[in-house]
């Protein structure tokens, strides 16, 4: 009992860096109708920014702070430069954009900050917390009260002030916004902005556990696929359930199930996703989106 639940408190916690980059994904796939792939490009990027101002002698929480800024200004850029002149391209065209974003971001990290493993520092005491025979990491705690405290700041943000009532608005039906003089443009770059933000958390609390290199977020990604396809790519609370419900699931079936172990463990992400695909291809918390011929 006390193994099992040690793996549910350590899932929840990988759960919640899972589930930050889901919502992202999905903040992206409900303003543009695509999926994002160089989402964790983009927070890998975001998390040597952070790492660069930890060096340069800035306190933890100011640096988390200032690259969350910079992430979201960066968000936003990328909307206006990269994926606004395409916005109305066919689909692949903007999948391939972000492919090659995915790649840009990836080389030009390797360049500036080579591919050496970089440590990167927990804000959370070193010290593990010890009930019974269990151990619990603070940095696993704090992972889950930072994932937690974003997601109820959003839904504050999105339910009760203006500008996300309106940002929601020009993602659901762009058409009618901009007949009653919404700037749909500048809400979906928002959107992005917003996303660069949550991604760039996502990051910072993975990095600490896996360290800092240019391919950090690549198993992270395909984590985050899977929670927001068991949730549903058009339900942002969905996909946090199912970044959670990735997660804990990731380390029962690594722990209880032999020939999985650690080595894996990935591959439990790619069979939600082919599962849910096959059973219910908009999520358990999606709705289906029927159109006209």
């Amino acid at each position: 009992m006390e193994t099992f639940i040690q793996q549910v408190v350590s899932g929840l916690a990988t759960g919640g860096i899972y589930a930050s980059l889901a919502l992202a994904l999905v903040m992206i796939y409900q303003a543009t109708d695509v999926v994002n792939f160089a989402q964790g490009e983009m927070a890998m990027f975001s998390t040597y920014l952070a790492w660069t101002l930890l060096n340069a002698g800035l306190p933890y929480w100011v640096a988390f702070l200032a690259t969350l800024a910079i992430a979201f200004l960066g968000g936003i850029l990328i909307e206006r430069i990269v994926i606004r002149p395409v916005e109305n391209a066919p689909i692949l065209s903007i999948v391939i954009v972000c492919i090659g974003l995915l790649v840009i971001l990836n080389s030009l990290a390797g360049w500036i900050y080579s591919y050496v493993i970089k440590p990167f520092p927990s804000p959370f005491p070193k010290r593990p917390i010890q009930i019974g025979t269990i151990v619990f990491g603070w940095h696993d705690l704090g992972a889950i009260g930072v994932t937690l405290i974003l997601l109820l700041l959003l839904y504050l943000f999105f339910r009760y002030t203006t500008l996300g009532l309106v940002m929601r608005a020009a993602a659901q039906n762009p058409v009618s916004s901009r007949l009653v003089g919404i700037r749909v443009g500048w809400m979906l770059a928002l959107g992005w902005g917003l996303a660069a933000l949550v991604g760039a958390v996502a990051g910072m609390m993975v990095a600490p556990v896996v360290f800092l290199e240019p391919n950090m977020m690549s198993g992270i990604l395909i984590y985050a696929f899977a929670s927001a396809t068991l949730g549903g790519f058009t339900s942002p609370g969905g996909a946090v359930i199912g970044g959670f419900v990735v997660g804990v699931t990731e380390n029962l079936v690594g722990t209880y199930v032999p020939f999985i172990g650690t080595e894996l463990k990935l591959t439990v992400a790619l069979v939600l996703i082919l599962v849910v695909l096959l059973v219910k291809p908009s999520g358990l918390f999606g709705t289906a989106v029927v159109r006209r011929v």
